[in-house]
């Protein structure tokens, strides 16, 4: 006899770490929470742009510096592996944004306001609300130099804390003033770090002449003292960066916004200057902004393209969403309105056309499956339709196909009673069931 061979056990293939499914019904949060932020974007008059998954390497270290955690640690680089071009999985989408305006002079016509929905690659470390694919919403208004225009970027987003009903979002706001002031304040960080160089960890000595306001962002306690001593790029900035700050805080107050001012804020990349601001929380631990952005009026220029104003943010829908968790998030998911119950599949080809009509006219409704000639018990059945979470069972019975009929069974409401209808009047059936809530 032939030796049999013991079968090759497959290997089970799973997910990237730190890249995750997202399922239903966390999957219904995500389109909830896209669907508030499309209509915010047409009520502020911003459209949708779209840009690739990956760009060419050269864009984000150019666009966000060199010396940068993104850049120096964190990006998803590889060759093309046809003509060798250096390519990288895009970490952020500003900078794709400002090349897609030039590449197209999307503003010889003047500014645009665009916003965008899609995942982003970091090589971090994952921990919760922190993952290397996550998703970012952002909105970004090209060709406007006004604070006005800041101000109402920061209102929407309040707006939005408000419609999903989070009070706890705060707000922190600083000035980078624009380069030759930065220039001063760098000189100034400078010398004040070296004056306590026996202080610095060996991150904050990497930086120390290369981009030493990022010393600013340092997390590390021991260092607090000494970051919370350095001078204040504030007391740097001339009277046209001030002025501009304080028409941006004049108009939060004029509308109630609430805010700090932070001057240890200067954010992650470094094509940010004048306004940078953070929406935080203590809900989330140690990963608190949820929100954050500010204008970079010198990132065209960075990426080849003529000067523009701009400025945008990002918020992170992972984290936005733990926060409205944590905030008491209701059930979101879609109701459904109505399950099909069929006892015989030869009546299959009446119930799909029914059904069709019923769903062409806004009715949702799951059809019961078995995929064999049996469609199983009626009591299988029922017990589907009442976990499906439908608020109705259509019954596709014998009796009612014989009549050209359908009942109609509440399953949410013991004190409704069942109806019958004829198969004819199939649109007053599709209002009859959406209009009872």
């Amino acid at each position: 006899m032939a030796e049999q061979k013991t079968p090759t056990k497959i290997e089970k293939l799973t997910a990237v770490k730190g890249m995750n499914d997202v399922l239903p019904p966390d999957s219904a949060e995500v389109e909830w929470l896209e669907a508030k932020v499309r209509a915010l974007m047409a009520r502020y008059a911003y459209r949708n742009i779209r840009t690739p998954i990956v760009e060419r390497t050269p864009l984000f270290i150019r666009g966000l510096g060199e010396v940068t955690d993104i850049v120096e640690k964190e990006m998803y680089c590889f060759e093309d592996r046809l003509n060798g071009d250096p390519l990288t999985l895009r970490p952020e989408s500003t900078a794709g944004v400002v090349r897609a305006a030039i590449e197209h002079n999307m503003l010889y016509d003047g500014g645009k306001r665009l916003y965008y929905m899609g995942p982003m690659f970091r090589h971090e470390r994952p921990q919760k609300g922190r993952y290397r694919q996550f998703d970012q919403i952002g909105a970004e208004a090209l060709g406007f130099c006004g604070a006005d225009v800041d101000a109402e970027l920061i209102l929407m987003a309040c707006a939005l804390w408000k419609e999903m009903g989070l009070d706890d979002v705060r707000l922190e706001l600083n000035s980078l003033g624009q380069p030759l002031e930065r220039l001063e304040h760098r000189k100034a960080l400078i010398e004040h770090f070296e004056a306590h160089s026996d202080l610095l960890d060996e991150d904050a000595r990497r930086r120390l002449h290369s981009n030493p306001l990022r010393i600013l962002d340092s997390k590390n306690p021991n260092m607090q003292p000494l970051v919370m001593a350095a001078p204040k790029l504030m007391d740097f900035l001339g009277d046209t960066s001030l002025a501009h700050f304080r028409t941006l805080t004049t108009i939060l107050e004029a509308n109630g916004v609430a805010y700090t001012v932070n001057p240890r804020l200067v954010r992650g990349m470094d094509y940010y200057n004048l306004t940078v601001f953070e929406f935080t929380t203590d809900r989330l631990g140690s990963q608190g902004t949820v929100c954050a952005g500010g204008r970079y009026d010198y990132l065209f220029e960075q990426l080849g393209g003529k000067p523009s104003p701009a400025v945008g943010w990002a918020l992170g829908i992972d984290r936005v969403l733990e926060l409205a968790r944590s905030a008491g998030l209701k059930d979101v998911a879609p109701g459904l309105d109505a399950y099909a119950v069929v006892t015989d599949a030869s009546a299959l080809p009446v119930v799909l056309s029914t059904l069709q009509t019923l769903r062409a006219r806004g009715v949702s409704v799951q059809m019961h499956a078995s995929g064999t000639d049996s469609m199983g018990s009626m009591k299988s059945q029922f017990k589907k339709a009442d976990s499906s979470g439908a608020r109705f069972a259509l019954v596709f019975g014998s009796d009612e196909m014989a009549a050209g009929q359908v009942t109609v069974k509440p399953l949410r409401n013991a004190a409704a009673s069942q109806q019958t209808w004829s198969l004819k009047h199939i649109s007053a059936l599709a209002a009859a069931l959406q209009s009872v809530a």
